[in-house]
């Protein structure tokens, strides 16, 4: 029988990704476990001297304080669950490598994540960050598949952050 230690959320601050990691965080309490939550910035490529006006390294700063605020709002939501509740931030162009980074770096003992069910043309362009993360991780993963309720967006919709608008 499986009896995590560390259970990993990978967040994207989606309605999906939120409740991913809620029942992570009944997984956690249910188990004695800790929770992870866990964020991808995306990496901002180096750009011509050109664009000098457009300061990148206040951006990608804004975007992790921007993520930090976010992801220590969930922590505590969380924590409530009577949970230990860690948060790691990571950077990366590709989101499912750095969720399996995250989870060979932490020891993680099971990854919770959700699934946008994106399908047809969408998968193929831009791969499945859920089907990577089972395909790779070393450990095992639960797959919660997103079902929009009433008032969701739908699957595959992006939902943007204030820094990044």
């Amino acid at each position: 029988m499986l009896h995590p230690k560390l259970i990993l959320a990978p967040v994207d601050f989606s309605d999906f990704s939120h409740d991913a990691a809620q029942k992570a965080a009944e997984l956690a309490s249910q188990f004695g476990a800790e929770l992870l939550l866990a964020y991808a910035v995306p990496a901002i490529p180096t750009l011509p001297s050109a664009t000098e006006i457009f300061r990148e390294a206040e951006y990608e700063a804004e975007l992790h304080k921007e993520a930090e605020r976010r992801l220590k709002a969930l922590a505590n939501e969380l924590s409530r669950n009577k949970i230990t509740v860690r948060t790691e931030i990571g950077t990366a162009n590709d989101v499912g490598m750095e969720i399996l980074r995250i989870a060979e770096h932490q020891g993680v003992d099971l990854i919770v994540i959700a699934t946008h069910g994106m399908t047809g043309w969408h998968r193929l362009v831009f791969g499945s960050v859920a089907e990577k993360v089972v395909r790779l991780a070393a450990c095992p993963v639960l797959v919660l598949r997103a079902n929009p309720k009433p008032g969701q967006e739908a699957p595959g919709k992006v939902t943007q952050t204030a820094a990044t608008r």
